[in-house]
């Protein structure tokens, strides 16, 4: 199947602290694109996959599972780590189960996890009806593009296939489960207007992840794909800061080196 135009995946070649984007459910890297722009720009290697079943037609989600996006998530991390000194996780929506599953399982692997409107917990109560429900109907009305800014536009599914969400549930399960597992420091942005993710997801990320370093900010001019909103800019930088706190001087040093050359 051909690619929607702007989810083609993307990598740059950059310094020695590398920096792994998840996009969402149903989403694609376009969502995530501007973000991975400005790390380039500063400098870092960037990995933005694309994650199995996304960006081409929503049928194509309707074969794979949780552990299909997660395994190529894991793909990802591990090419960075192969050439890099550090690697940060950043991560939207349901990206931000796939990055906090890869925290708990790589350990000090991970330096850092950015995360934005962080999915890891069932919002509605029909979803209870999803074991039955996805052998009857195929797909519901889609959750892209929940953006405030006037023009700005998500590249993904208009509908949700219901296998797919079924096996969405399973993955914040299993991550839920593995929450506690989370040490490393943690960046934690959310939109206090989000009409696909409540703020209750946020508050389980906070309530149970052991991290002691995490910092909390709200994007209030934003919705939920705060990455091509308002807030934009705002999560850009909040992330350079945090990636730039925690790398020594060193590799900081070498990285802009790499950049200018």
């Amino acid at each position: 199947m051909p690619l929607l135009p702007g989810a083609e995946p993307f990598h740059h070649s950059g310094g020695p602290v590398g920096v792994l984007l998840v996009h969402g459910f149903t989403g694609s890297p376009q969502s995530m694109r501007p973000w991975a722009d400005e790390l380039a720009a500063a400098g870092y290697t960037v990995s933005l996959p694309l994650l199995p079943g996304h960006g081409t037609r929503w049928q194509d989600m309707q074969a794979t599972r949780w552990e299909d996006w997660y395994a190529e998530a894991d793909r990802a991390f591990a090419e960075l780590a192969e050439k890099c000194e550090q690697v940060f996780v950043c991560a939207l929506s349901m990206g931000g189960s796939l990055a906090l599953r890869l925290a708990a399982q790589h350990g000090e692997a991970i330096s850092g996890v950015v995360l934005v409107n962080p999915s890891v917990r069932s919002d509605n109560p029909a979803s209870v009806l999803l074991p039955v429900l996805r052998h009857l109907v195929p797909s519901l009305p889609g959750v892209a593009n929940d953006i405030a800014l006037e023009g700005s536009t998500e590249v993904g599914y208009d509908r949700v296939p219901l296998h797919a969400a079924w096996s969405l549930g399973q993955l914040w399960r299993t991550v839920q489960a593995e929450l506690p597992a989370v040490r490393q420091p943690v960046l934690l942005l959310h939109s206090p207007q989000d009409h696909v993710v409540s703020p209750a997801n946020s508050e389980l990320v906070l309530a149970r992840i052991s991290s002691t370093d995490v910092t909390e900010l709200l994007l209030e001019r934003s919705y939920h794909v705060a990455t091509l909103d308002h807030d934009a800019e705002l999560i850009f930088g909040a992330s350079l800061d945090f990636i730039r706190r925690l790398v020594p001087t060193a590799a900081e040093d070498a990285s802009a080196e790499n950049h200018q050359g």
